[in-house]
């Protein structure tokens, strides 16, 4: 019963379907250095729900459309929620948003210190696609307060981007940069588009010429 709350409230309930390291294939990364990349941050994924409690641990999945960053973050999310950790996922422009209508909304000021207080609390926080949003001052200085409170109190964050990371140093600020760059381990994903060569491949023949 416990678990199930958990997924609930996790913001994860369709994505789990897929998501599971069960599910992992090597068959789209026929490029030696694209499958070297993909089984670093496999193994860095699985060190990290082996050695999640207490250890502080975050990571940053970055680079191309389609290369398996928001799977293995996926995966990693239903190990911990099966484990009874708290996760809850946001893509960065619901989370922006979420932030927004609770600091400017009708909300009581109670509300937003709830919302800040769960965020900061959660086990593992995931943070899909961070680059998708238009970006604010309030944004950049939201995203700070999230990383730098998390970092503080041992809390695990896990960030995807399809940005490199001088375009995330450039449109989060130095500062943010700063945080993840001491933080967090690094995981670049490269190579082809697994969404879109599954989509190409279940086509019937006629259609895919």
């Amino acid at each position: 019963q416990e678990v199930a709350y958990l997924y609930e409230q996790s913001n994860l309930q369709g994505i789990l379907e897929t998501d599971r390291f069960s599910n992992l294939t090597y068959e789209y990364c026929r490029n030696p250095e694209d499958q070297s990349h993909l089984q670093r941050a496999v193994e860095i994924s699985y060190h990290f729900v082996r050695d999640f409690d207490g250890s502080g641990q975050n990571i940053l999945f970055w680079g191309t459309v389609g290369t398996g960053k928001s799977f293995l973050s996926g995966c990693i999310a239903n190990e911990l929620l099966q484990s009874g950790h708290s996760v809850v996922y946001y893509s960065a422009t619901g989370f922006f948003e979420t932030v927004e209508r609770y600091s400017f909304g009708s909300y009581e000021k109670e509300s937003l210190y709830n919302f800040r207080k769960d965020l900061y609390n959660y086990d593992l926080v995931i943070l899909d696609d961070l680059g998708t949003e238009a970006t604010t001052a309030f944004m950049q200085s939201q995203l700070f307060s999230l990383l730098s409170e998390r970092i503080l109190r041992k809390k695990s964050t896990i960030i995807s981007s399809n940005l490199n990371l001088e375009e995330f140093r450039d449109r989060y600020s130095d500062r943010v940069f700063s945080r993840v760059t001491n933080s967090y381990t690094i995981c670049m994903l490269t190579g082809p588009d697994v969404r879109m060569c599954r989509k190409l491949q279940a086509m019937p023949q006629s259609e895919g010429k």
